[in-house]
């Protein structure tokens, strides 16, 4: 390799136009995906305090949602249902008539958007955990029962593809046995495979109401300080038969990210989380950073640590700051 001065890195820096030319990493809005909010009994969408310009929707108010996110060339959806009633058994979840199941239909009716369908008990527990309390703590086995409901009540519903959340062991075999039973042996399931216990989760749980009524989730989410057992949880999620993995948060472990895509071969998603998105919005507000620049920066740094896809909640803006 030549030295200085006959390499000279910054000429290919010079202005704009030639690093946009040279630019090795790109955000293309086509594997951007939204996470959407749908509460059950409302009748307009309400704002999310914890998450500034995000907001908890009526099913009602989707179809013209969807026409937006589809115009905009956005890659999909992700929905979180909050249901108007919850109860130890979580069985709001899987109810032919749940939100979640509305929501997915509404849609699918109006627009021709990827809707994935978001699979976890946290929202429809009255323990706000993500299964069925047993003795005290979440018990894996009885959990992966309902979770097989779940599935295929959102399946039948429509949803294109499935992304089980909960952090179950065998979460990704028992649901995949249960759709190819069900006829949806063509239905994907995007495995949140290495999804840490963290705190940037906070927003998220006060936007989906589904913060623990005590205790928390260390027994089944992941310890952020563990990179191999990351690695591990991705391998057991693909040999069960994932056809997506994900790693979330996103920002925190982009060395995550990284190893992922260097060792397996499945599409990568990684979830920019709502701590994420909150933090450099409340930056922004207080003037420290420029709001746009920042977000732009954090998702330019998920795809270069190797993701396919980022589930983002900037995702609509974005889109609107490039078309501008």
């Amino acid at each position: 390799m030549s030295k200085f001065p006959i390499t000279r890195m910054r000429r290919l820096r010079s202005r704009a136009e030639m690093r946009n030319l040279f630019a090795e990493t790109r955000i293309d809005q086509s594997r951007l995906i939204l996470p959407l909010f749908v509460q059950d009994g409302i009748k307009s969408m309400l704002p999310i305090p914890s998450m500034p310009r995000q907001y908890r929707y009526a099913v009602r108010e989707l179809p013209g949602l969807a026409s937006e996110i589809e115009e905009a060339g956005i890659g999909a959806v992700m929905l979180f249902g909050i249901p108007s009633h919850k109860d130890r058994l979580g069985s709001g979840a899987y109810a032919n008539d749940g939100i979640i199941q509305r929501a997915i239909g509404k849609i699918k009716d109006s627009s021709s958007l990827v809707v994935i369908s978001d699979l976890c008990m946290c929202e429809y527990t009255d323990s706000g955990h993500c299964g069925i309390i047993r003795n005290g703590d979440v018990h894996n086995d009885l959990t992966l029962e309902a979770y097989r409901k779940i599935a295929v009540s959102q399946a039948e519903a429509g949803a294109d593809m499935i992304a089980p959340s909960g952090m179950m062991d065998g979460q990704v075999a028992a649901i995949r046995d249960s759709l190819d039973k069900s006829g949806y042996a063509n239905t994907p399931i995007m495995a949140y495979s290495a999804k840490m216990s963290s705190s940037f989760y906070g927003p998220f749980r006060l936007a989906a109401d589904s913060t623990p009524r005590s205790g928390n989730r260390k027994s089944y989410q992941m310890d952020y300080a563990n990179s191999n057992e990351a690695i591990r949880e991705i391998a057991m999620d693909v040999e069960e038969g994932a056809d997506v993995v994900m790693v979330k948060p996103a920002l925190t472990n982009l060395d995550i990210i990284s190893r992922a895509r260097a060792r397996f071969d499945l599409p990568l998603a990684a979830y920019n989380v709502s701590g994420e998105y909150s933090a450099i919005n409340a930056a922004a507000e207080r003037g420290w950073i420029d709001y746009q620049k920042a977000a732009t920066e954090v998702l330019t740094s998920v795809f270069r640590a190797g993701a396919d896809m980022v589930i983002t909640y900037h995702a609509l803006e974005f889109v609107k700051w490039r078309n501008e």
